[in-house]
Order: C-alpha cells, then structure tokens, then sequence
C-alpha cells in the first residue's frame, strides 16, 4: 500500500525526458497511483539510441566485470516481466573469429556463472523464467557440429538451438572461426514495443500525463517543490509544478543538471546502427562475432527481423562508432559536447551520401564472416543516437541512478535494461510506496493488460511515422 493514504493530493512527480529511462520511471510510478508528468522534446517516446537485444548477462562484452554481467542479467529478467510483449525470442550466437586475440574457451567460466545465477533466480521465483530453461542458458558447438548442421533444412519454425543455428552453419565461413561457438538464449528486444507499451499503458491512467513535443527552459524549486517552465514548438509557455523531479534525458542528463547547479561527470558516445536487406529465406539467430573495440576489426553484429530485414553494427569508428564520437563533460558544464556534425545527425539527420556509404561498410564488415552477405541492401536511415555513460569508465555497462538533495534524481542508465530498477531505486530512497514483497506483475496491473496485438499493431504505426521499415516492430522467432 501507499505510505501516504492519499487523504490529500498524491505526491507528484516530474519527469524529463521520454526515452527508456524516463517512460519505464512513467509507467512504474504512475501505476504505483503517483501523479505523474512525463515531459518528452521529441514527438513520441523512445527515440533514441539503438536497442537490438537484452543484453541479459553481459556477455557480448568481454571487457566489463562478472559483476555487472550479473547485475545485468537480473536486470533484464525484471525488465521483460514488466515488458513482456518487446521481446524476440532467438538465441544470439558468439563466434570469435581467427584473426581475433581471443579464445572462446575463456568466456565459458563466466557463462557458467551466469548460469548458475539464472538458475537460482527461477528457483527463488518461477516468474523469473524469461529466458527459457536455466539449463539450457548456453550451448556449444564444434565446427564437425556445424558442418552437419549445414546440410539440414531449418524448419518453418525453428524451436530449438539447433534449428536456429542451420543458417549461421549454412552461410558463415567456418573456416574463419575459433571454436566452440556459442549460442546464448539471449533474446531480441524490440525498442518500438517496448514504446508502445509504455504509451499504451499511460494514455490509459488517468495520473498520468505525457507531455511531448514540449522543451525544458526553466527550473526553480519553490518550498519544497520544483516549479518546470516548459515551452511547446508554438513558442507557448506554461509550468509543472512537482513535489520531485526526475532526470531521464540521456545524452543531454548533463543540460538539466545544469539548470539545477548539481554538477556531474560523465560521459556521452555516438553510436549508429544500420537497417539492411537480404534475401535469405531462413530465420536467423542474432550473431556477434567477436573483434577488438575501435579497431577496422571490431566486434560485427548481425540482429535478425522479419521477411529479411537486418540490423548491423560494426565496431569501428567507420561503422558504428566515430571519430571524436566519445566526449566528456567538464568542470564548467556537466554536459559533455559532442562535435557540430554529430550533433546535428540528431538534430536535423544524415546527410544521404554519409548514410549510403556507412550502410556498405556495415555489409562489407559483415561480409568477411558471412559471404553472401555481400549481396545486401540498404534499407532506410540509420538507427542512432548519443549513450551516456556516468563517470569515467567508458567500459561501464550496469548503471542506474543517482540523487542530488532530497527530490532530485537522473537516472542515467547505459542500457535500457537498468531502467525498471533505476524507477524502484528512486521509489525506495524516497520513500513513496511500501513494496511489500509484491511482484512486478502485481504492481503493474495495466501493463499486465495489453495484448500481443495492440502492443504490435502501436509499434508498426511507430515505425512508419518515424520512416523506419514496420519489420523492425513486428515479432519475429518462437
């Protein structure tokens, strides 16, 4: 139940910025029966940097700790129980190739407890089962596996690793590769679901209002509350007033803090993802082959979605990463300053040529592992977007929030993953509700309500208005 009984107004809580962070801290309050304001520059909710899969245990990321593999991990666990609808459910398949330094024998102990972990989270609660069979969690294979493999025909729904692994063995240059390969039940995680969903679940509570196409200009605290002057695209001003307030502006956190005087160090990297075509009829897991960061042989990423459609990315500052791509903030501003020609990829697009020539370098990095990919298209505009990383540790993963004072916090998340637990860390240091054991499914009736269908059919129409292909919305695998 609620710590205050609400015989007088609900407290009320605003918050900046509608991308993961911000619309999942929407979602939790709201249906905790806070009133809640979510205030959102861009025209709808969650658009932002790439979003392709969980990251459910960390391991496409040799470089960062055990620790927040496993923080990682429960984090996605309680994220698709919230979002259950977003998920793609495909393995992802981990192959080192032979001009990487590594050896794929050397991830097996942290698989293992990663695992382990997995396991003891569904023995403790069997909702925790998102990510199929604990004892299932990973899987080996030989490169003489493989070469069976590439005999058979994938079934029209491929159920089991096996099955999903057929067109990886088909179409890989195996010869390429270090063994084991490994697949991973890490699933797809589709970033246009997840924002129907938070925008399904809010247009239909009645504490909630989502406020977009609307700038922060102004922010003073009055008493003990925050007063938000806010400035719609017709130049009208109006103010929120709020007992706290919430920081989820991502890459621009940095700008609020300002605004308030609570100084920050961080970090801000510009990524890009980029959307192909192929002509492959088989349904593909997604595959990660491994390269060292920043280098013309970084990591190279291949993120499977309906009737042909990829996703690349390319670990090289070619590709996906760019020059100056990664800044810091200062002890003059808490907001790190990206170059002029990144900013303005976000704030006005690519310039045509740029995105056509990334594309092929994205399909000719993928090339040199499968083949055939040689022979894919470009599909449309990138995905892209700036990731803040707090601190100073660009290798930082497993984040989540930090308070200035007693109503300010900034939920600076590195993955869309950490916002759930973000929202429960701030509920708890304030002291709004009294959780009592209760289950996320509980404390998210109206969540609990959607349909597959009306999560999907939102999403599709997501994808049209902002000119990506409708399949990047669309379920795809078991």
């Amino acid at each position: 139940m609620l710590l205050k009984e609400f015989t007088h107004e609900p407290k009320s809580v605003a918050i900046i910025g509608g991308g993961v962070a911000g619309a999942t801290a929407a979602v939790h309050l709201a249906e905790l029966g806070l009133k809640v304001t979510l205030i959102e520059r861009g025209e709808g909710l969650v658009n932002g940097p790439p979003i392709c899969h969980l990251h459910a245990g960390g391991n496409l990321y040799r470089e960062i700790s055990t620790q927040q593999c496993i923080e990682l991990l429960k984090q996605s666990i309680d994220t698709v129980r919230l979002y259950p609808h977003s998920l793609n459910v495909r393995p992802t398949v981990i192959a080192v190739p032979q001009s990487d330094a590594g050896n794929p024998d050397d991830l097996l102990p942290r698989l293992e407890i990663i695992k382990q972990c997995y396991q003891e989270f569904v023995e403790t609660d069997s909702a925790n089962k998102v990510l199929g069979e604990p004892g299932d969690y990973y899987q080996l294979f030989s490169k003489q596996q493989l070469e069976a493999l590439a005999n058979k025909i994938q079934p029209s729904h491929p159920n089991t690793i096996e099955h999903w692994l057929i067109p990886f063995a088909k179409h890989s240059d195996l010869d390429a590769l270090k063994y084991p390969v490994i697949a991973v039940q890490e699933y797809g995680w589709s970033v246009f679901r997840l924002a129907s969903s938070a925008d399904l679940v809010l247009e239909q509570l009645p504490n909630s209002q989502t406020l977009t196409q609307t700038e922060v200009y102004a922010l003073e605290r009055a008493g003990e509350q925050w007063v938000v002057g806010c400035r719609r695209q017709d130049d009208s001003r109006f103010e929120v007033h709020a007992d706290y307030l919430i920081n989820a502006c991502g890459y621009e956190t940095g700008m609020i803090d300002d605004l308030v005087s609570e100084h920050r160090t961080r970090l801000v990297e510009f990524k890009a993802a980029y959307v192909t075509h192929w002509d492959c009829n088989e349904q593909w897991p997604e595959v990660i082959f491994h390269g060292p960061r920043g280098t013309e042989q970084g990591m190279a990423q291949l993120t499977p979605y309906p009737n042909g459609v990829f996703q690349l990315h390319g670990m090289t500052k070619d590709i996906t990463l760019f020059n100056n791509g990664l800044v810091g903030s200062t002890p003059e501003s808490s907001q790190p300053k990206l170059p002029s020609e990144l900013e303005s990829k976000i704030k006005q697009g690519w310039l045509e040529s740029e995105r056509i020539e990334r594309t092929h370098k994205a399909i000719k990095h993928m090339s040199q592992f499968i083949p055939q990919y040689q022979t894919a298209t470009e599909l449309g505009k990138p995905l892209f977007g700036a990731q803040q990383i707090p601190g100073e540790d660009d290798t930082l993963r497993a984040a989540d929030v930090t308070f200035a004072g007693d109503n300010y916090a900034r939920v600076e998340i590195v993955k869309g993953s950490s916002a759930l637990e973000a929202a429960r860390k701030i509920v708890e240091q304030w002291a709004l509700y009294e959780y009592d054991g209760q289950s996320i499914e509980v404390l998210h009736p109206q969540s609990m309500m959607l349909s597959a269908q009306a999560v999907e059919t939102r999403a599709e129409q997501m994808a049209v208005a902002r000119e990506y292909p409708i399949e990047l919305a669309q379920y795809f695998g078991q």
